[in-house]
């Protein structure tokens, strides 16, 4: 359980901070910003949770929201260390039970014809903007594997999620009778009608 008794530390005042291990890494490195680019995901997400949603989605969202701790976790301790203490780390089954809700909200769609544009209802909005997060936090993930060695079902539930957030706004715009809104390629081009 975490004891959080005082939130200010001062330890980060010269641009480095520790990771779950308790090495000290500058805030600029490739971990700090992969952990960080999730921690705003989840934010991110708690904003979509105030919008007009399906009934399933918010339950659904909460508990990624919990994953997404789990993965700010897993990447705050870098690969290794000390075999004797267990460390929390994103799991295949977790990764699964993303792809089980991706089966389901498609099933319940229409399959596209074009690309989509962000937008319809403000949740659909609310959920395209995670979703834009979400592959941001992925290529984090992705440099900081490029790197150093990272838990492969991080990336795989980052660009599970991504998927899973795209389907979830699709589904938004349906549960209030809207369509998607459809790219029109070359439509603000003179000329064009």
């Amino acid at each position: 359980m975490v004891r959080l008794t005082k939130i200010y530390t001062r330890t980060g005042d010269q641009g480095d901070t520790h990771l779950g291990d308790m090495s000290r890494v500058r805030k600029t490195s490739p971990r700090v910003a992969a952990y960080g680019d999730v921690d705003e995901l989840n934010s991110v997400i708690g904003l979509a949770l105030i919008a007009a949603l399906p009934s399933a989605y918010p339950e659904w969202l909460r508990g990624i929201q919990n994953d997404l701790f789990d993965l700010g976790a897993d990447l705050c301790v870098p690969e290794g260390g000390d075999p004797s203490r267990s460390r929390l780390r994103v799991t295949a089954p977790q990764v699964a039970e993303l792809e089980r809700r991706c089966d389901e909200v498609n099933g319940e769609l229409s399959d596209l014809t074009s690309f989509i544009l962000p937008g319809g209802s403000a949740g659909a909005a609310a959920l395209h903007h995670a979703r834009t997060v979400c592959r941001r936090a992925e290529r984090s993930v992705i440099a900081l594997a490029d790197k150093e060695p990272v838990n492969p079902e991080a990336v795989s539930y980052l660009n599970r999620l991504s998927d899973l957030l795209f389907l979830l706004a699709r589904g938004c715009n349906r549960a209030e009778g809207r369509g998607d809104v459809l790219w029109v390629p070359g439509e603000g081009q003179a000329g064009a009608s």
